[in-house]
């Protein structure tokens, strides 16, 4: 075995040569997935995003009462369940609390003092399904059933004067009740903002 003249140099060297002979095997191993990827360049990573998959997500219901599922609730039931689950935050009768006044405020918005609440702000009742239906109860979002959704609306647009206290509600019911400030909103003119019904917003 001959050694080095220049001792200094070949223990310079040493560090670098180690440093290559660790780096060589990983450089192998990815071009050896590289060689097998599919030419295409998918490389088979996650899974597949199917209907039934997205359906749970897929729960936002539009201002025209589009993807609202089906079934139904009374009045009588959604007072049982709002007084099981909406009342400590929101009040025994929409009042407020903890959480947003929901009933009231009719004829106030033009005023010095405005009351902002579903019945009397809100433009569409669906809305409040929506709503109720993604983010309520606040310790268990997304937990009511269909049914229960409908009872819940059904009842907080009983409190806000806009449904009789013998009331069903689908649907095809909650598409046709038209809220007291419909038109108090604008379309919104910036030219880059869709609107529902219009053409596509520019780039």
């Amino acid at each position: 075995m001959r050694a080095s003249k220049h001792p200094e140099a070949s223990r310079a060297c040493r560090p670098a040569v180690l440093a290559l002979a660790a780096a060589l095997p990983l450089a192998l191993a990815a071009t050896a997935v590289a060689q097998t990827a599919p030419a295409h360049g998918r490389y088979d990573i996650g899974t597949p995003l199917t209907e039934t998959r997205l359906a749970p997500w897929n729960i936002d219901v539009a201002p025209d009462g589009r993807n609202l599922p089906a079934g139904q609730g009374t009045v009588a039931a959604g007072r049982t369940l709002y007084a099981a689950q909406c009342a400590a935050c929101h009040g025994a009768q929409g009042e407020g609390g903890q959480g947003d006044r929901l009933a009231g405020g009719a004829g106030t918005l033009a005023s010095a003092k405005p009351v902002r609440t579903v019945g009397s702000y809100w433009p569409y009742a669906t809305t409040l399904y929506d709503y109720i239906r993604r983010a309520m109860p606040l310790y268990a979002p997304q937990s009511l059933t269909s049914d229960q959704v409908y009872s819940a609306t059904a009842y907080l647009l009983h409190l806000n004067g806009l449904l009789p206290e013998d009331a069903t509600l689908d649907a095809q019911a909650l598409r046709q009740i038209r809220m007291p400030n419909r038109d108090g909103f604008v379309d919104d003119p910036r030219p880059d903002v869709a609107v529902a019904g219009g053409p596509p917003a520019k780039p």
